[in-house]
């Protein structure tokens, strides 16, 4: 047989000119002179094969009888490559995975270069940065295995009431408590929570105004009567509020976990900390300077306002954002404080000796910080053309500056802000009327899906980082 063509050894090629492939269970027939245009490709250089152990090394086994060719590869993928041959173009669905079809295309023996113009931007974008591609996707997972593993404690600890005294009665109120939207008990408890928290932050803020401050007998203004008693009583509903929790808690040792609980606690510890100083300091006058530091906590009520996040799934998903993207916010303060000092300098160079303002570097921080955070307060301003210009780049890469991690933190909030409404959706349409019933309705073939599929995708990339060994889909099929 040597010096003879694949065409030689099967005498049904010779009389119709076609060869028989066999992709996994995807059978077609191949004309020779489609075959032929593409010499340098797997199926191209099986024609020119001249002995049995040559076809071999190019396709996986050969049926003489059949005169048939097959290669145990993707048969959904192989379409394209048929595609290729019939018109010299290949073309890449959104739907597929970007490595895959690079690793089946280099099997066929087929450049990257031949994608059509239509689909090459798309595809080595997201063959570079398949990150961003995958976001969307991996936060639906992520989404779904953590509320699942939420709705799970959240079950774990709605169980521990049962065999208690008062059990299940002791369980409604945790519920109307700490799951707003919960019940109508709830929504009603929520409702008088949201009001009392905003009367005493109105109350706060319009203490502040000349003409609500009442002078106390050494002439020093003080707080209106009446704006203490509704401070009193706002103390008095955050007080019983957070007791109250605290009762019907599951776990007392994990209740100040709760970052939100943390919240309720420190909305009230200022006030009887003022109200502790103030006793020690009428008893002891040598003691007057402590009273700076009632003042100070009086002001921290402001951070009252923090308690509408157990009502908000906004805040939370906000709260939530922040503690996790703590990377971007450390991006955007680096490339922040790289522009700043730049910038700082190069005014510093241009204006010390016509602008007293901008006289000394860390002036110029000043000016630089507020311009490229576009703030722009106007109390220091360039004077030299030269400056002007420099503050028109300084703003300019402010907001480019600004913008480039914005992206990244919105998506994260998204993602929050979704697992946040699937986890209160699945709380809120639990029973517990008479006891512990049944699991909540959770998609467990979904959650399990996402569950192996995260492990197919990491197994996949340990073994594309050695190139030595097959692809995860390539061992599949």
């Amino acid at each position: 047989m040597t010096g003879q063509s694949l065409w030689d050894v099967s005498e049904a090629n010779v009389e119709d000119g076609e060869i028989r492939i066999n992709v996994g269970g995807f059978k077609r027939r191949l004309r020779s002179h489609t075959l032929l245009r593409f010499p340098e490709t797997r199926l191209g250089r099986l024609l020119l094969c001249h002995s049995r152990e040559a076809i071999l090394e190019l396709c996986d086994d050969y049926d003489d009888v059949q005169h048939e060719f097959y290669f145990d590869r993707n048969p959904e993928l192989f379409p394209y490559v048929l595609h290729f041959y019939h018109t010299g173009k290949l073309h890449v669905m959104a739907e597929l995975c970007v490595f895959s079809f690079s690793q089946e295309i280099e099997y066929w023996g087929i450049n990257e270069f031949f994608i059509d113009s239509c689909c090459s931007y798309s595809y080595h974008g997201r063959k570079v940065e398949p990150e961003q591609e995958k976001w969307d996707e991996q936060s639906d997972q992520e989404s779904t295995a953590s509320s699942f593993d939420e709705i799970l404690a959240f079950y774990n600890d709605a169980s521990k009431f049962d065999g208690q005294p008062l059990g299940n009665f002791r369980r409604q109120l945790w519920l109307a408590l700490d799951n707003p939207g919960y019940s109508v008990l709830s929504r009603v408890f929520s409702v008088l929570s949201i009001l009392v928290v905003l009367g005493s932050i109105i109350t706060m803020c319009l203490n502040s105004l000349p003409d609500f401050q009442i002078p106390d007998s050494q002439g020093n203004p003080g707080e209106d009567p009446r704006f203490e008693i509704v401070e009193h009583f706002g103390i008095a509903w955050f007080t019983f509020e957070l007791v109250a929790r605290f009762a019907v808690a599951p776990d007392f040792l994990k209740f100040f976990k709760n970052a939100l609980n943390l919240i309720d606690l420190m909305s009230i510890v200022p006030f009887y900390i003022t109200l502790v100083v103030n006793l020690v300091v009428e008893s002891s006058p040598t003691l007057a300077n402590l009273g700076r530091v009632a003042q100070v906590l009086r002001l921290m009520r402001i951070f009252r306002i923090l308690k509408l996040a157990r009502h908000s799934t906004g805040l939370r998903s906000l709260g939530a954002t922040l503690k996790y993207s703590y990377k971007e916010v450390g991006l955007l303060l680096l490339y922040l404080s790289v522009g700043i000092s730049i910038f700082s300098v190069v005014a510093y160079t241009i204006e010390k000796e016509e602008n007293e303002g901008l006289a000394t570097i860390p002036a110029c921080w000043w000016w630089a910080t507020v311009s490229m955070t576009t703030v722009g307060y106007g109390d220091v301003v360039p004077g030299t053309t030269a400056g002007k210009l420099t503050a028109s780049a300084c703003i300019l890469a402010g907001i480019l500056v600004v913008v480039l991690p914005i992206t990244l933190i919105f998506n994260k909030f998204s993602h929050f802000y979704r697992r946040q409404k699937q986890l209160e959706s699945a709380m809120r349409s639990c029973d517990f009327g008479d006891g512990m019933k049944e699991v909540p309705s959770i998609n467990l073939r979904d959650y399990y899906a996402h569950k192996v599929k995260s492990l197919m995708a990491s197994l996949t990339n340990m073994s594309r980082s050695s190139p030595s060994e097959l692809s995860l889909n390539d061992s599949l099929h």
